[in-house]
C-alpha cells in the first residue's frame, strides 16, 4: 500500500488539526517546503498537499505549494479550496500529478465531468464524511447529496480516484472506523484513497485486507506512532 504523508498548510505553516477545526493544532511546523522535502527524503512515494486557508476561504498558499511541486521528485496531489478551473489548471500546469476537488466537484458535476475528460486520471473527487453526511466548504456545511447518487454520477468519469476522509476520526490518531471504510470502498466505483484515523501498522494491514491501495496519513506520521521506516522500506 502507498502511504501518503499529509502536508496541511494553514497560515503558511504545516499543521495537524483535530477534525479540521482551526485552533485544535496537534502539530505546528514553520516551513512547508522543508516538511515536504523531509517526507520525500524519508521514502514517501507521493505527497498530499492541502491548502487549508483556501478551503476555509481565508486566502491561499499557492506560491509555496508551487515551490513544493517544482522541488519534488515524487508525484504531488493538491487540494483545498479548488473551486474553479483557473485554480485547478494552475496546479496542473505547475506539475501537480493530481488535483483534488470537493465542494466544486459536488456542486457542479458538469464542471467535474469537463475537467476529468480534459485531464483524465488527474482529477480526484474529495468526499468528506461526518456523521454519515457529506461535508463541504472545509467541513463546515452538510451537503444534501446522498452518497449513492454521487457514486452513480461519477461512475463513468475518468477520475484518478475518490478521496474518502472520515472527519469523525480525522486528526485523532485513535484508529480507523473499519466498517465505515469497508462500506465506502465496497460502493465506490473508483480507486478509494482513504484518509482519517490511520494510526499504526494494524490499521494499514486492515486497509490492505479491504483492498485499499492508497491512504493519506497525517498526525500518526508526525508523532511517530506510524513508523515511516516500516512503511517506506
Amino acid at each position: 500500500m502507498n502511504i501518503i504523508p499529509a502536508v496541511d498548510i494553514l497560515d503558511h505553516r504545516v499543521v495537524q488539526l483535530v477534525g479540521g477545526v482551526p485552533g485544535t493544532e496537534q502539530v505546528t511546523l514553520p516551513d512547508p517546503l522543508t516538511v515536504a522535502a523531509d517526507w520525500e527524503s524519508k521514502g514517501a512515494k507521493r505527497l498530499h498537499i492541502i491548502d487549508l486557508d483556501s478551503a476555509l476561504g481565508k486566502g491561499h498558499n499557492a506560491q509555496v505549494i508551487r515551490r513544493i511541486i517544482e522541488n519534488a521528485r515524487v508525484p504531488v496531489q493538491v487540494g483545498g479550496g479548488i473551486r474553479s478551473t483557473e485554480v485547478a489548471e494552475y496546479y496542473l500546469d505547475c506539475g501537480a500529478d493530481r488535483v483534488i476537488a470537493g465542494t466544486k466537484g459536488l456542486r457542479d458535476p458538469a464542471w467535474l465531468r469537463e475537467m476529468s475528460l480534459k485531464y483524465p486520471k488527474r482529477m480526484v473527487l474529495a468526499l468528506d464524511m461526518k456523521g454519515g453526511k457529506i461535508q463541504t466548504h472545509g467541513w463546515k456545511e452538510d451537503s444534501p447529496l446522498e452518497l449513492k447518487d454521487v457514486f452513480a454520477n461519477i461512475a463513468e468519469l475518468p477520475l484518478a480516484g475518490v478521496l474518502f476522509t472520515n472527519v469523525d476520526v480525522e486528526g485523532q490518531a485513535r484508529g480507523i472506523d473499519a466498517e465505515a471504510v469497508r462500506s465506502f470502498v465496497s460502493e465506490c466505483p473508483h480507486l478509494t484513497i482513504v484518509s482519517g484515523g490511520v494510526t499504526d501498522e494494524r490499521d494499514v494491514e486492515t486497509l490492505e485486507r479491504m483492498g485499499v491501495r492508497e491512504a493519506v496519513v497525517g498526525l500518526s506520521l508526525y508523532t511517530g506512532k506510524l513508523n515511516h521506516n516500516a512503511i517506506w522500506r
